[in-house]
């Protein structure tokens, strides 16, 4: 075949409008694939993103969970406390002052020590109780002594011995000072009669600011 014969074949070709029908749809698939491989691309950026976050928030999330676990059940922890509460009051603090002092009498007497002094003094009210501190003196031996104090440590009336010490010593008979506490509810010890006292710094109570007493029994 000569070379005009050639070139006018393809000139035929390319005026053909088939020719130009597969050379636009060549064209189209090339951009087709590049525009799907660039979507892939993409999609796979954004769900490696939306994986970081959602692992993110669901570490905050734990977070959160331990953070706020201690709370869980805190209305059931708080109304079991108030009961407990309640129930210590009712069964280890006395309803009045004569109480107290008629408990102290009782102690006494079935430990076969003697209480030589007696002073009461109200402290300044709290929320809900009163602390009422007992300031004594008591004598004999050395297990009446113990008996009494055990007594009052394991006493359904809720007494704490603050302090204890030794003032002298005769014979077989020894001598101690004693300081310890109770408490009343506030308008228990408000209808007590007792003053309230002033607050001190010093852990001896002031002979002044004793409000109920008993001396030499």
């Amino acid at each position: 075949m000569s070379a005009a014969a050639s070139s006018s074949v393809w000139g035929e070709r390319l005026r053909s409008p088939l020719t130009w029908h597969f050379a636009g749809f060549a064209i189209l698939l090339v951009l087709a694939i590049g525009l799907g491989i660039r979507l892939g691309l993409d999609w796979a950026a954004t769900d490696s993103h939306s994986n970081q976050m959602l692992t993110g928030k669901q570490m905050q999330l734990k977070a959160l969970e331990l953070q706020t676990e201690p709370l869980r059940g805190i209305d059931g922890r708080v109304d079991k406390t108030r009961d407990q509460i309640e129930k210590f009051e009712e069964k280890r603090i006395p309803p009045n002052y004569s109480s107290i002092d008629e408990r102290i009498d009782e102690l006494e007497v079935a430990s076969g020590a003697h209480l030589t002094r007696v002073q009461y003094t109200q402290r300044p009210p709290g929320a809900g109780l009163t602390e009422i501190t007992v300031d004594a003196n008591i004598t004999g031996d050395y297990p009446a002594i113990m008996r009494f104090v055990n007594s009052l440590e394991r006493d359904p009336i809720f007494f704490v011995i603050r302090a204890m010490s030794f003032t002298g010593q005769q014979g077989g008979l020894v001598s101690l000072r004693m300081e310890l506490s109770t408490w009343l509810r506030r308008a228990d010890a408000e209808a007590s009669g007792l003053p309230q006292a002033p607050e001190s710094s010093d852990q001896e109570p002031a002979a002044a600011s004793t409000v109920a007493g008993k001396e030499g029994e």
